[in-house]
């Protein structure tokens, strides 16, 4: 097979885990997630990640490698899989990627935007806004800042 990678894409419980495992143990694989929340440790259960059996069974790449505190991002995670992608062609391995988040799967085969970290202090101002004001009066201030993003 002469592939870059393998992506398997769909909704969660529709069976693409089992598929990325079976053609990653048929071909010598190895499993990338592209699921927003697998990528977190402490989710494993509310996020159906595959079990620690599973993840032994074959190889695994970006499966509980950050903590729940700690958020990530569509442009952080691509640079992870390119990494992992990157690591299992080295050795041999058929990168596939398995997951549900598009805005992951589009980042990488189509890429994104390299925008900057806003900051927690912006973030935290924001959420001040929100609780204060509400949403329908921050869509109201869009709205009037820039209408083309408030439709």
């Amino acid at each position: 097979m002469d592939v870059d990678a393998l992506i398997i894409a769909g909704p969660t419980c529709s069976g693409k885990s089992a598929l990325a495992m079976a053609l990653a143990g048929e071909f010598g694989g190895i499993v990338v997630n592209a699921d927003s929340m697998q990528v977190y440790r402490e989710l494993r259960v509310l996020t159906a990640r595959p079990t620690e059996a599973e993840e032994a069974a074959v190889p695994h790449a970006l499966y509980g490698i950050r903590p729940a505190v700690q958020p990530g991002s569509a442009a952080w995670w691509r640079g992870e899989a390119l990494g992992a992608i990157a690591v299992g062609r080295d050795v041999g391995q058929l990168p596939i990627l398995c997951g549900g988040t598009g805005l992951y799967l589009s980042a990488l085969t189509q890429g994104i935007s390299d925008i900057p970290d806003p900051g927690a202090a912006a973030r935290q101002e924001a959420r001040e806004m929100l609780a204060a004001d509400g949403p329908d009066a921050l869509h109201a201030r869009l709205l009037q800042a820039d209408p083309a993003t408030a439709a």
